[in-house]
Order: structure tokens, then sequence, then C-alpha cells
């Protein structure tokens, strides 16, 4: 039998870049191996500019326009090639960031004939990590901003829409899974809308730093090279002109505090996105929602009136992949022993699937969305059979009564428990209690005309919280 790992081209461990591929591919332009690579040669580059365009080292010539936009031309050009190659460097110096160093410096007679002056500028004062957290804090911004916020966004913008559309539908409540005051659909999926986008604030809000400063943190390289300098003037407006926020107190390693905190807001957006997937499972089953388009799937391989709801199982287990790597990213990074340990250089590694399999939970919570149709008349056929649920206003209108001075109205706690708890009871019922309490006349009207279909508050007003 031969081995599946010896195939070409070759398989996918992962289902990632397996069978889920498609879903998360905009992720490998800024969390791959090679996006990781490339986004190293574009701060490489970055720094050479910055070194000679603010006449940093003395007597070291400057770049003209021209030679500073073929430079950057090499990270627009990143392909197989160069990730061949850098392979083969990598293979002999057995340092990720070095062969970044040597590949750059080949390419220096290329781009910038006759100036190979500038090659000991190349990773000038830098140890890898100056390069790498740079590197980092680029790529995950780029996938959180440009990938999976706007995702997400999307999808929260859905919920918010069937909120609006729902939010006149009343719906049986279930507290602790038993009939409750009545609700409305729509005020129910605004509850998820509206926490979620709150975390979606969070996150859009994010803080990504770097920091350039050398093997301990003290700028000792660079002062020892060039005393001179206003070294964190420079650092500054290098990680600054990044597009990244500079942290100026760090070991060899960026803390990656950071880092923490972003993974922390989206585990924590995932959850709740976690719970809106068993709501709407939850609904599915009680046949408030029907999946009535799509119908050309197999729900199930015997059972042909089956249509399962794939999409929102689907999603809560990548869900809870996503947040077992973001807990374990957010709890691991925050830690290096003393001035440096390379935990973190294979702990980041996976930062790709973690924001992965939340990409993929939010392709599918999306497109299980967008398979239903709400069922308003199996939401009624539930209320009409939980009159009971109104003893809740009754005894409320009793004790309000009975503040007032009201007589009759003692006990109205009691006296509804007396005649609801544990049993159902109809419209006809509850309508001849209501007219033997002795209520006002306008209050006795008024809760005797109530139906569990009306009383749900001001809960289609409360839709209107959410952001337009």
């Amino acid at each position: 039998m031969p081995s599946l790992a010896d195939l070409t081209p070759p398989i996918a461990l992962g289902a990632l870049d397996g069978r889920y591929r498609k879903a998360v591919a905009p992720l490998v332009d800024h969390l791959s191996e090679p996006a990781l690579n490339r986004t190293r040669l574009h701060v490489e580059i970055e720094w050479l500019i910055h070194l000679t365009s603010h006449g940093v080292v003395p007597g070291a010539g400057t770049l003209s326009a021209a030679e500073v936009e073929s430079l950057r031309g090499l990270v627009g050009e990143f392909d197989q090639s160069a990730i061949d190659e850098l392979a083969a460097i990598e293979a002999e110096t057995v340092h990720d960031v070095k062969a970044i160093e040597y590949f750059l410096k080949r390419r220096l007679g290329d781009r910038l004939e006759g100036r190979e002056d500038l090659a000991e500028l190349v990773h000038f004062a830098c140890t890898s990590e100056d390069i790498n957290n740079l590197s980092y804090a680029l790529m995950v911004q780029g996938a959180v901003r440009s990938v999976w916020l706007p995702c997400a966004t999307e999808l929260v913008e859905q919920v918010s829409g069937m909120a609006r559309e729902l939010a006149d539908i009343p719906l049986l409540a279930h507290t602790h899974g038993q009939p409750a005051t009545p609700t409305t659909m729509g005020k129910e999926l605004a509850v998820l809308a509206f926490r979620l986008g709150r975390q979606l604030r969070h996150i859009a809000g994010a803080e990504y730093l770097g920091k350039l400063n050398g093997a301990t943190g003290t700028f000792g390289a660079h002062l020892a090279a060039v005393p001179g300098a206003d070294w964190q003037q420079i650092s500054h407006d290098f990680v600054t002109g990044l597009g990244l926020t500079w942290n100026p107190l760090t070991t060899q390693i960026e803390s990656h505090d950071w880092q923490a905190e972003v993974y922390a807001d989206i585990a924590r957006f995932n959850r709740v996105l976690h719970n809106l997937c068993t709501d709407i499972w939850s609904y599915i089953s009680m046949g408030y929602f029907a999946q009535v388009r799509g119908q050309g799937t197999v729900g199930s391989s015997t059972m042909p009136h089956k249509v399962n709801p794939i999409r929102f199982e689907n999603a809560e287990a990548n869900l809870e992949v996503s947040n077992a790597l973001l807990d374990v990213l957010a709890s691991t990074l925050v830690t290096s022993r003393l001035q440096r340990d390379l935990t973190d250089s294979s702990m980041q590694r996976n930062i790709g699937p973690a924001l992965g399999h939340s990409l993929l939970a939010l392709d599918n919570v999306s497109r299980g969305l967008a398979g239903l149709d709400a069922a308003p008349a199996a939401m009624a056929a539930d209320l009409d059979t939980n009159w009971e649920v109104l003893a809740e206003p009754i005894q409320s209108a009793m004790r309000a009564l009975a503040a007032a001075g009201h007589p009759g109205m003692d006990n109205p706690y009691e006296r509804l428990k007396e005649l609801t708890r544990g049993r159902r009871i109809g419209q006809a019922e509850l309508v001849e209690f209501v007219r033997g309490l002795g209520l006002p006349a306008d209050v006795e009207e008024r809760l005797a005309a109530m139906t569990p279909t009306t009383y749900v508050g001001i809960a289609p007003d409360l839709v209107a919280h959410l952001p337009n």
C-alpha cells in the first residue's frame, strides 16, 4: 500500500488546508509561513530605507527615489521562486531571519547597482526578534482588520437584519428550559447581535505594538556603533511609520501583551457566537425556524425527511477549536523566561489556525442563517398552549393594587401559584379567574383581554437599540 505522505502534490494534514481551504484561503496572505517571510523582508527593507533616508549612520549614502521603489518592489514580487530560494538558504543557515538577511543582500547588487557599501546596513543592529515582532504585529493586524473583522462585521449585520425583520414575531421564552414570559424572536436575536457588536468594537480598537531596540532592549549595539544618534526617536519613528504603536520597554522580545488582548477579545466574540449557534439550533429543534433553502443537501444517509442544522454544529466545533488555540496563545505568549526564550516562536505559528477556525465558523453561521425561514405559526402554537405564563402579569397587577390599598388583593403570588403551577390552563380558566378577583373594571378588562401572544412588553421596540 503506498503511503499517502508520499503522494504529490502533498496532502494536507489539517482540515483548514484540506477540506475547508476555500473558506480560510484569505488568511494565507497574512498568516502563512511564506507570508511571515514576505513580511520580514518588508521590515528589513523598510529598516534599510529608514537608516539611509535619515542619515543615521555617518558616511552612509542615501537612496534615490528610484532605488527605494526598486527595493520595495521585492516585496510585491515575492513568489514561489523566492520561497524556494529562502528555503534553500535556511537549510544552510538553520536560521529563518538570517536567511532573509542573506536573501536581501543577494538582491542589492541587482536592485542597487554599485551600492555594495550598503550591504552591511541590512539587519543593522537588529536582533531577530526586532524583525519578528514587527512582522507578526503587521501580519496579525492585516489578518484581523482585512479578513476576519470584515467577515465578522458582515455576520453581525446579518443577525441584526434578522432581528429587525422578526422584531414583532411573538415567542414563548424558555428560562431553565421551561415556558417563561413571552418575548419576540427579533428581540432575542437583537440581544445576540448587540453582544457580538460590542466585542467587535473592542477588536476594532486593538493596539498592535512593536519594538526595535536590540538584543536585550537596551539599544546597546546601536549606541556602540553610532553613539551620537537619538536611537529611541529613530526606533519610535520607524515603528510608528509601519502603522504600529511603539513599545519603549522590552526585553529581547516585545512582550506580546497586545496579542493576548486581541486573542482574548476574539475568543470572547467566539463564545458569544457559540451561544448564538446553540440558541438557533434549539429554535430549529422547536420548529421555530424552518431550514427551507438548500433542500438538495442530504440531511441523513438513512432518514430522507431530515435536514440537519449542520452549519451551526460545524460552527460550534470550529469555535471550540479556535478558542482552545486562542486561549493557549493568550496565556503563554505573555511569559518569557528572563530576557528571552523561544517558546513564543513555535506558539505564534498557530495564530493562523486559531483565526482560521474562527473564520470557518463565521462562514458556516452566515450560510446557516441564510437558509432559515422563521415559522411564526409554530411559535404562536406554543404560546397558545401556555396560558399559565400570564400568571406573572396578573399577580403583578394585584400587587400594585394591594400597595394602593385596594381590598381583596392579598397573597397574589400564592393564589396564582395555586392556579397554575404544575398544570396547564386555558384562556377560559384564566379569564374566569380574573373576573372573580374583584379588580377595578379597567384593570379587569385589560387583563382579561391579554393573551400570551400580546404579553411581550416592549420587546419589539428594544430592537431599535441595535446600531444602524
